[in-house]
């Protein structure tokens, strides 16, 4: 896929510079969250209209991500991708992304950070596309709907539509945990996503993210703390097609994300939260 002219990331890795500067209202605002989500709030409204009008392209997709990546950094947040030249592997083919989930951030960036290497959707809960603006966006991006309360029936939503879609050269980034959760449990994380690429005869990419920054909210779960000093990483690794069962590549894909997990977390001074 060529590159559009508002990509922000064409080489293999980026990290945030360090003499961004910070946004004068997050200051005034004594640097509380609210001036981020005041402003994520207004990008999110903007990219949901254009979905409405049915104007959501690659180009606006992106542009519309970027402003949430620029609005982080502004506020103080460290992004770093790694080997976003495993995605050009590809060979301009589509895949399943197999990731972890740990906050909103993650579909608030990954259009900044892929899109322009690679046209994709999500597998969503069926009730999202009935959130105003929300269900615009993911309309447009051709989402999958799940219901999570008959597995085997969202199993079979996710190979029959996920079959379609990547025949048609657009990949599925899949979070296998199901809920966003700064705890990686593997147990949780199931294998749906290998079965889908299995069945589709595509590679999988497997996605380590930490997205921590944006906690959870107690009260209004998709209002939590902003953590500043909680750095935002996003490695992908070695695109591998499954064989087998695909169990070992199963397997791989945890301990590549639990290791990296563990990385990035002692190198901010912390210990990977776990059950």
């Amino acid at each position: 896929m060529e590159y559009l002219e508002n990509y922000l990331f064409a080489a293999n890795d980026y990290d945030t510079p360090d003499n961004v500067p910070h946004a004068f209202m997050d200051n005034l605002l004594l640097r509380s969250r609210w001036y981020f989500y005041w402003k994520n709030f207004g990008i999110f409204v903007r990219t949901g209209k254009c979905g409405q009008a049915g104007k959501l392209d690659a180009f606006m997709q992106t542009e519309f991500s970027n402003g949430n990546t620029r609005l982080l950094e502004a506020v103080g947040g460290k992004l770093h991708l790694r080997n976003l030249d495993n995605i050009k592997k590809l060979n301009g083919q589509p895949a399943v992304i197999v990731a972890n989930h740990m906050s909103l951030l993650e579909t608030a960036l990954l259009h900044s950070v892929m899109r322009p290497r690679l046209d994709f959707t999500f597998v969503i809960k069926r009730s999202l596309f009935d959130v105003k603006y929300f269900g615009d966006i993911m309309r447009s991006l051709e989402a999958i709907a799940v219901d999570r309360v008959n597995p085997r029936d969202d199993f079979k939503a996710v190979l029959t539509e996920g079959k379609e879609r990547l025949s048609r050269g657009k990949s599925i980034v899949l979070f296998p945990q199901a809920t966003r959760s700064e705890m990686f449990i593997p147990e949780n994380f199931n294998t749906i996503g290998i079965k889908l690429a299995k069945a589709a005869g595509v590679p999988v990419l497997p996605l380590a993210l930490k997205t921590d920054f944006l906690g959870n909210g107690k009260l209004i779960r998709d209002m939590g703390p902003v953590h500043r000093k909680h750095e935002v990483y996003f490695e992908f690794g070695e695109p591998e097609m499954v064989t087998d069962s695909g169990k070992d590549l199963h397997e791989r894909i945890i301990s590549f994300i639990e290791d990296r997990l563990d990385k990035w977390y002692a190198s901010e001074g912390r210990v990977r939260p776990k059950p």
